[in-house]
């Protein structure tokens, strides 16, 4: 691996970090959107405009979660998803859907242009592909579904790819972008217009009352607002129990230079070999930077090191990579009916959520922002209520729900932990393992310097069982994805306090 490597996003890595204000005392305001992603800030932004006082409430710092890890596509071919909505929920919540992410790329290039904001915004064909003959006929499927649904879609054996291919659906008039150039635009923007965004302020509770609510941040502070927006990816705020129709994937990234002239000319995709994910970005010097994706699996999978070395070999050998010069990994949740949860929750009075992106983030947290907007102002878009959250399709979710289900009872009870090494003796440096000691499981971690960190293993959210990721050097809950690092601290939610530390350490 290249010792000048960069464990660290590409976007993160280009741009200038912020320094907003964490929230201190109590703070008033209308509305308060609690996230700090693409779906937060584009809520927050519209919001404002509309003539809101608004506040963003960030846990961490703005446009560094998933929104800053992403692989940035703006496209309304979310994999073969056309042909599972027309078959779902019929050829009008298919055509519906589509129109929601085409909405949402036009606003992305809408906004840029008006606000001047540089975002390396450039128009590209999506592809989605199979190498193997018995992948032709679904596709073939697809491109029906996806034209049916209004997309400039068509099937085709031909891309710019260096190897060959059975068949891919291409899909016309897509894009891709720099997604915090472009967020950071937004978030400048947002504050002249007297917006608020609030960073290190990890919202930890909400209460409800006939003066609208109360959101507690870590630390003592609180928001008070007439409405909240829960944009956290996972909703911290959680009270129509969302988790059991929400699954965790954590995916690796890597980024690496090539020529100009071997730029694949797309944006690709291919559900084989545990995901395969293509673009390119403007790198300079006659280079673009190629963004490779794959190997999705759950938060907190044991061989990660391993999913690392398979997706590193598949790009080297792929294409005319130079040395990989960034990596990193991207998380997100799929609903159990594939459509986002977006849109007031029932019995919560002006309470909102956006989640359940199924790593399509940035066109549907766009359009989640422009469907929250608009009900919040009293005019809801035409595809509100395919987003809305109080849907539930039992037939069609029951599958799913299950076998979420029957993933988190597994974790609960630890079936997964990892049994060699079995003492913290045997750990190496930057080494972690789950271990049974005094009769309880915890997680056990060497650090570089040869001492111990001991954690309890039990997820402070609903208590599964963690793992440790061995490329990032992390815990993670497999059942939800919180994420803790190797001291305990809250890295992503939905949990919001640390790991317990050993009573004895």
């Amino acid at each position: 691996m290249n010792p000048l490597l960069q464990p660290e996003s590409y976007w993160i890595a280009s741009t200038e970090a912020t320094a907003y204000p964490p929230v201190e005392g109590d703070i008033a305001v209308e509305t308060a959107v609690v996230g700090g992603g693409i779906a937060g800030l584009c809520t927050a932004w519209e919001l404002a405009r509309a003539g809101r006082s608004v506040a963003v409430v960030e846990a961490e710092r703005i446009v560094t979660g998933t929104t800053g890890n992403t692989t940035a596509k703006l496209s309304a071919q979310h994999g073969a998803i056309y042909t599972h909505l027309r078959d779902a929920f019929g050829a009008a919540s298919a055509r519906a859907y589509a129109d929601a992410q085409t909405d949402a790329i036009e606003h992305v290039a809408a906004v840029a242009d008006e606000l001047g904001i540089d975002c390396e915004f450039e128009r590209s064909p999506s592809f989605v592909y199979t190498e193997s003959a018995d992948g032709v006929e679904a596709l073939l499927e697809e491109s029906e579904a996806a034209r049916e649904a209004g997309l400039d879609a068509a099937f085709t054996t031909e891309t710019g790819l260096p190897f060959p291919v059975a068949g891919a659906v291409r899909v016309d008039g897509q894009a891709q972008f720099h997604p915090r150039r472009f967020l950071l635009g937004l978030a400048a923007d947002f504050v002249a217009q007297g917006g608020e965004i609030f960073e290190r302020s990890r919202v930890t509770g909400l209460e409800s009352g006939d003066g609208g609510h109360v959101l507690a941040v870590e630390g003592g502070g609180s928001v008070r607002c007439d409405e909240a927006v829960i944009a956290t990816q996972f909703p911290v705020i959680d009270r129509i129990k969302l988790f059991a129709r929400l699954t965790p994937r954590r995916e690796m990234v890597l980024a690496a230079p090539i020529p100009a002239s071997a730029d694949p000319g797309g944006m690709y995709l291919t559900p084989e070999e545990h995901l395969r994910s293509v673009r390119t970005a403007p790198y300079g010097d006659g280079r673009r930077l190629l963004i490779v994706t794959g190997e999705a699996a759950t938060p907190g999978d044991l061989d990660a090191s391993l999913r690392l070395e398979r997706l590193t070999a598949w790009a080297s050998g792929r294409f005319e990579t130079g040395p990989i010069a960034y990596r990193w990994a991207a998380q997100d949740y799929t609903t159990s009916d594939r459509v986002p949860f977006v849109g007031p929750l029932s019995g919560e009075d002006g309470v909102h959520v956006a989640c359940g992106f199924g790593g399509w983030g940035m066109s549907n947290g766009v359009a989640a922002a422009r469907i929250i907007a608009g009900d919040m102002a009293g005019e809801p878009r035409p595809w509100a209520e395919l987003f809305g959250p109080g849907r539930f399709h039992l037939l069609k979710e029951a599958g799913r729900i299950a076998a979420n289900q029957v993933n988190v009872v597994r974790h609960y009870i630890g079936d997964r932990v990892r049994t060699v090494p079995v003492e913290p003796g045997e750990l190496a440096p930057g080494e972690g393992a789950v271990m049974r000691l005094d009769g309880a499981l915890r997680a056990v971690y060497r650090d570089e310097d040869g001492g111990l960190r001991i954690l309890s293993s039990t997820c402070t959210h609903l208590g599964c069982v963690v793992g440790f990721n061995d490329t990032e050097h992390t815990w993670e809950c497999p059942c939800h994805g919180s994420r803790f690092s190797t001291g305990g601290a809250v890295l992503q939610g939905p949990a919001t306090a640390p790991l317990e530390r050993h009573p004895h350490h």
